[in-house]
C-alpha cells in the first residue's frame, strides 16, 4: 500500500496560525454543506467573506474574455481562502468552484475585523497568512510566464506531487488525485494536444508515467530542471 512521504503530508495554507488563533478565527465561522459542481462564489461577487475548507476541494478558476476557463488554485482539506480586501464594494476576482463534496467553514468580514482589533497576535498571524497567499501566486505567475509551457507543465507536476503525492515502494511517487489532460492544460493556459505532446515526450524520457489514470513521477530532479526550480517551501510550492 502506497503511503505519502511525511515532508509532503497535510499540507495546507493555515500552517502560520498558532493553535489558540485558529480557535478563534473557528469560533466566528459558520458551517455549510456545498456539493460538486456548485459555487461558493462568482467573479463579480461582493468580497466579504473567507472560507476555510473543513473537508472536500475547491477549484479557483478564472474566465477569460473569450470565454475560457483557467484553474489557478486547487484548495484541499485544512485550506483557507477568499478575498478580503479593506476597501468598500470589493469584489471577488475569480470563481471558487466546488469540486468535491465539501464542508466548509464561513468566515463573515465584519466578525473577521472584530477579531483582529481585539487580538494583535491574530492580525500578526492574519498578515502572515496573507503574506503566504501572495507569494504562492507569485511563483505560481513566475512558473507559467518563464520558462514556456514545458516548464509551467513541468511546475504544475511538481506542485501536484507536494500536494497530492504518494511513496511506492519502487521509489516513485504516484499523484494521489486524478487529473484529466484538459485539466492540465487548463493549470498552464494550454491546449489539451500540446499538453498530450508534452506528457508523451515526458513519458518517452522515462519521467513521468500513468497507472490507472493516476500520474506516477519517476525523476523528480528532471522536472525541477526544466523549470529552473527555486526549491521553495512546501506550503508554497503547492497546487
Amino acid at each position: 500500500m502506497a503511503t505519502k512521504p511525511t515532508d509532503i503530508s497535510n499540507v495546507n495554507n493555515t500552517s502560520c496560525f498558532s493553535e489558540e488563533n485558529f480557535k478563534r478565527l473557528k469560533s466566528i465561522m459558520y458551517e455549510m454543506k456545498a456539493e460538486p459542481g456548485t459555487h461558493l462564489f462568482w467573479e463579480g461577487d461582493t468580497a466579504d467573506k473567507l472560507y476555510y475548507l473543513i473537508k472536500g476541494r475547491v477549484k479557483i478558476t478564472k474566465t477569460s474574455d473569450e470565454g475560457r476557463h483557467f484553474i489557478l488554485y486547487m484548495y484541499q482539506d485544512g485550506d483557507m481562502f477568499g478575498q478580503v480586501d479593506p476597501y468598500q464594494d470589493s469584489t471577488q476576482g475569480f470563481n471558487a468552484e466546488v469540486a468535491e463534496a465539501s464542508a466548509v467553514g464561513v468566515i463573515q468580514k465584519k466578525d473577521l475585523e472584530v477579531l483582529l482589533w481585539q487580538h494583535g497576535d491574530l492580525a500578526v498571524e492574519f498578515m502572515k497568512w496573507m503574506g503566504l497567499i501572495h507569494r504562492m501566486t507569485q511563483t505560481k505567475f513566475r512558473d507559467l510566464m518563464m520558462f514556456g509551457k514545458p516548464g509551467a507543465l513541468c511546475s504544475t507536476l511538481i506542485r501536484l506531487h507536494n500536494t497530492y503525492g504518494e511513496k511506492r515502494k519502487d521509489g516513485a511517487v504516484l499523484i494521489g488525485k486524478k487529473l484529466t489532460n484538459t485539466e492540465l492544460a487548463d493549470m498552464i493556459g494550454a491546449t489539451r494536444e500540446s499538453v498530450n505532446r508534452m506528457l508523451a515526450d515526458l513519458k518517452n524520457a522515462n519521467v513521468v508515467s500513468n497507472d490507472n489514470g493516476y500520474i506516477v513521477i519517476h525523476d523528480l530532479q528532471y522536472l525541477k530542471d526544466i523549470c529552473h526550480c527555486e526549491n521553495c517551501p512546501v506550503d508554497i510550492c503547492r497546487i
